[in-house]
């Protein structure tokens, strides 16, 4: 088995640090063109489908057949196989739950802004369902070294981002300015965790909701005392 480094490569405008897969020998990585792109994305994108599905004791043969590809082709861009995959499956659903997020997670700036994003991250949730990305990520898939890199990572983007928000509310002097907002946006992150977790498990959002509602409220009471 080749072995498996896992490089830091910042994208994007919001500054979220992507984990890449490489191997030991990148040079022999191929270099993707736009028809071989869509393959691998169709690839990840079957995986994940199947995962959300069916679980985690998917085979390479039921990705075949999800996605009507070759096990050479399998290979050929996933040069790991399985475990490579799945890495790349757990990496582009870890991403999927900031971008679903977006625009609002990256224009917290008031209490607008903050119901905005709590109403958006909800409906979101609720549209998904069990299908939403945390069900890849928080899976068992995501308990090798490699994969809790990522899931590491996810969650410590997802609280710094979360953080320059409550940072603008003390900026904008809608909170006070001895506000822990490490240990609220910790919080809120758990709390969203908690609420997804419970949602994946009986199909209610109702405690995503309370979650959610009562860390904003409990941000609103550092206004009231600080006025």
């Amino acid at each position: 088995m080749r072995d498996i480094l896992i490089i830091y490569n910042w994208t994007g405008k919001s500054s979220y640090g992507r984990l890449a897969l490489v191997t030991s020998a990148p040079s022999a990585r191929p270099r993707l063109t736009s028809r071989g792109a869509a393959t691998r994305r169709l690839l990840i994108d079957g995986t994940a489908e199947l995962i959300r599905e069916e679980g985690v004791g998917v085979t390479l043969d039921d990705v075949l057949v999800k996605t009507r590809t070759s096990k050479s082709q399998i290979f050929h861009y996933f040069p790991g196989g399985k475990e490579e995959l799945l890495l790349a499956v757990v990496q582009h659903e870890a991403d999927r739950v900031l971008t679903d997020q977006e625009p609002h997670l990256d224009e917290l700036g008031d209490w607008e802004s903050w119901n905005a994003w709590r109403d958006a991250l909800l409906a979101r949730y609720r549209e998904q369902g069990d299908s939403c990305p945390m069900r890849v990520v928080v899976s068992e898939i995501g308990r090798s070294p490699a994969t809790q890199a990522v899931s590491s990572q996810l969650l410590g983007e997802w609280t710094r981002r979360l953080r320059l928000g409550i940072t603008r509310l003390m900026e904008a002097g809608l909170i006070g300015d001895d506000v822990d907002a490490d240990a609220h946006a910790r919080a809120l992150v758990a709390g969203i965790q908690g609420g997804v977790t419970v949602l994946l498990a009986t199909g209610s959002i109702a405690y995503l909701e309370s979650a959610l509602d009562l860390a904003i409220e409990n941000l609103r009471r550092f206004a009231r005392e600080a006025s």
